[in-house]
Parts: C-alpha cells; structure tokens; sequence
C-alpha cells in the first residue's frame, strides 16, 4: 500500500537520471481571490448544520432544539414544585385554573472548526488543493460568521495554534489574513494535528476536516479521536484530476514529497490500472469507516468550482441548508 500512497503523493516525479526540482510553499493563487463578492452574497443565505445539540457559550442566531428562556414562545407545560413563578402563564391561570409554564425557544451560538491538512501533498493540482481547502474553509466560515456563530478555522500542526476564534461578519477579513498567512509543507500527520488541535480546544461542536488522506500512518486514529469528543464530524476529501487518472507513463523516479521515499518504476496500463483500483478501494474504505461511526464524508474534486461544492454537495449532504 504504501508504494501506491507514494505514487499518490506524485508531486515530485522526474526521469530516473534527473535531480529533485525545488518546489515553493502553495499559499493563495496569484490574483485569484479565497471568496468572490458573487459567492458572499450566495453564502450569506446559508446556515451551517448540526446533527448534534450543543449548549453554546453565547446567544448567536440559531434555534436551538432546547427550551430556554427568549423572546419567542414555543410551549406550555404543567408547573412543578421549583419552577420559577416568573414563567407562570397567569392568564391561562384565570381560565383553566391550573398552572402552567411558558416555554421559549433558545437562540444558541455553534461552534465550527475548520481543520486544514497543510502537508506537502496538498501543493498539488490546478488549482492546489489546499488552496480549494482553504477556500471551503473560508467559504463555511464566513456562512458562520453570518449567524453570530463561532468560528475557527485552523491549520494542522503548529500553525494552528495562532488560529484566531472569530464571530460576526466584521471577523471576515481576519479570517481570510490568516488563511493566506500559511502555506504547505507542515507535514505533520493526521493523527498528531488533530490531537493538537484536541488538546487546545477542550469543547465540543461541528468539525469540517479538510484533507487528501494522503497520510502513511493513516487517518483512523485521528477520525476517532474527534467522535470520541463527540465532535459532529465532516471530512472533505479532497483530490485532484490527476491523482484519479494520472498522466504519467514510462520510466520514472517518483519521489515522496512529504518524506523523500522514492521508487523508480516503469509505469504502463497495467500499472495504473492497479492504481486506480487500489484508489478506488481506499475511498471505499474511507466511506466504509466514516458509515458506521456517523461521519459525513464528502468527496471533492479540486476541477469542481467552489459555489457548486458549497451550494450543491454540501447541502445535498446535510453540512449547510
């Protein structure tokens, strides 16, 4: 399996005889922005889903399932010994003679975290597929951000740990500075981004990670670990054209960008038949997993334009409405 990740994590692939090229950090791409004002306007209209009910911090503008105390009613109730008098529907009290509690609908906050796999392999495709990562990020961050939730999106590894926690429409550009401040090449591995992230973040809520599995030591322990802290959890796999079908053909030197592992094969039909089926098992494997412990998996090509993946697979998927 492992010859076939390195041929996966291809960014590097020369002739035999030739020297590994230097390749610079991906950060945004040149003129192209994370958001354009067509799809702000487009996300404004959107709220972020929870599968899960969780007790927000602070009032933001979502109902909760809960019954609190706000400005809209939603039921009565019989009084019990302990209630606070306050809530006592005196007038149904006139009528029926008996006691009754007002219910209200609670407005709650929810926190959402963007988890960003910034490795090596992710400086791959047109466009980059951390570039796409960050712009989903950004994307579902800023439709946050429009309903007072709280938001953070954080890079794995020790970028992370600067991630501002946002909330309101004004953190918008704090969002995106910090976004383009970091590039690829933390190569830090699934399983210890997201326990750094677990250990710096002791609350619970909706998590989005956005990543290409492209990890040697594998993805489970870091899946795990977020439903064991009863996460509401999203991954978002995100692959280029080229890792599906790629090009490549004869003899080449395929170097490992993330830890300089290399192979010098000769790649013909047969070879990249069996890659795509090898491919094609690992995804299956990955949905397999993510089924039976309640994650949503969603599959991302980087050649399938943002808005269509927010406004479309997203939705179609339960992430946003």
């Amino acid at each position: 399996m492992e010859f076939f990740v390195t041929i996966w994590r291809m960014s590097t692939s020369i002739p035999p005889d030739e020297t590994i090229p230097a390749k610079p950090a991906a950060k945004s791409r040149v003129g192209v922005p994370l958001l354009s004002p067509a799809l702000l306007g487009r996300l404004e209209r959107l709220e972020l889903v929870s599968r899960k009910v969780f007790r927000g911090r602070l009032k933001g503008e979502r109902v909760s399932r809960r019954k609190g105390q706000s400005v809209e009613f939603a039921d009565f109730r019989n009084y019990v010994p302990g209630d606070d008098l306050r809530l006592i529907d005196w007038n149904l009290y006139a009528r029926l003679d008996q006691l009754f509690l007002k219910l209200f609908q609670e407005e709650e906050d929810l926190h959402f975290y963007a988890l960003i796999d910034a490795s090596e392999s992710m400086n791959f495709g047109d466009p980059k597929k951390l570039f796409v990562a960050k712009q989903l990020a950004a994307s579902l961050g800023y439709v946050g951000l429009c309903r007072a939730d709280r938001i953070s999106v954080a890079a794995l590894g020790p970028e992370g740990r600067r991630a501002p926690v946002l909330r309101g429409r004004a953190s918008l550009h704090k969002m995106l500075a910090y976004l383009d401040s970091f590039g690829s090449g933390h190569n830090v591995s699934l399983h210890d981004g997201v326990r750094d992230f677990a250990m710096r973040n002791s609350g619970s809520g909706v998590v989005v990670l956005l990543t290409d599995m492209m990890d040697k030591q594998g993805y489970e322990s870091a899946l795990r670990m977020l439903v064991g802290r009863q996460m509401d959890v999203f991954v978002m796999h995100i692959l280029s054209p080229e890792e599906i079908d790629p090009p490549l053909r004869g003899d080449r030197r395929l170097i490992d960008v993330e830890d300089g592992d290399n192979a010098e094969v000769t790649i013909n039909a047969y070879v990249i038949d069996q890659y795509k089926e090898t491919v094609k098992n690992f995804i299956a494997s990955i949905k397999s997993f993510c089924s039976k412990r309640s994650i949503v998996y969603v599959p991302v090509r980087t050649d399938t334009p943002v808005e269509t993946i927010v406004t479309k697979y997203l939705r179609e998927r339960g992430v946003v409405r």
